[in-house]
């Protein structure tokens, strides 16, 4: 897996002061959707979403069916959804794998991240479109993995 993520703009989701122009956006209207009918699929009901407000780098819904919540998580700027056992303002290593009905977000259009990417080292990740501000975050807040970098609440 070896730097075959490319972080692009927008990924930590800070914009620092010197960043020209707003950062890009997912659609939280293609995330509920996406909500609504994995809660369809598991005879389930679509728990709170809460939409992004900073300094949380993603939106948060979650799944309720017989075997409990599923947190789930939204980037904010860019598609990718992760997913987690307990609603947080910002994540590190406490992902879990998708579960079955992941693939409501990936029929929505949006990119499902694993566990196993999601808690890959920064090492092994490709980082040179990070800012100094946005390492600086990072360095400050103990960051190792890529999830902690997508899913976090840089102030």
């Amino acid at each position: 897996m070896a730097k075959d993520f490319p972080l692009p703009r927008g990924a930590t989701g800070f914009l620092s002061p010197d960043d020209a122009g707003p950062l890009p956006g997912t659609d939280l209207r293609t995330f509920r959707t996406a909500l609504y009918e994995a809660a369809r699929l598991t005879g389930g009901t679509v728990g709170e979403v809460e939409k992004q407000s900073r300094p949380r780098s993603f939106h948060i819904g979650s799944v309720l069916d017989r075997a409990g919540e599923t947190v789930v998580l939204c980037h904010a700027h860019h598609p990718w959804i992760a997913f987690a056992s307990e609603r947080r303002n910002w994540y590190d290593e406490e992902f879990l794998a998708p579960p079955p009905w992941a693939h409501a977000f990936t029929d929505a259009g949006l990119t499902v991240l694993d566990r196993e990417r999601l808690t890959t080292p920064l090492s092994a990740v490709d980082t040179s479109a990070l800012t100094r501000d946005e390492w600086r975050r990072i360095r400050l807040y103990h960051l190792t993995t890529l999830g902690g970098v997508l899913f976090n609440a840089f102030d």
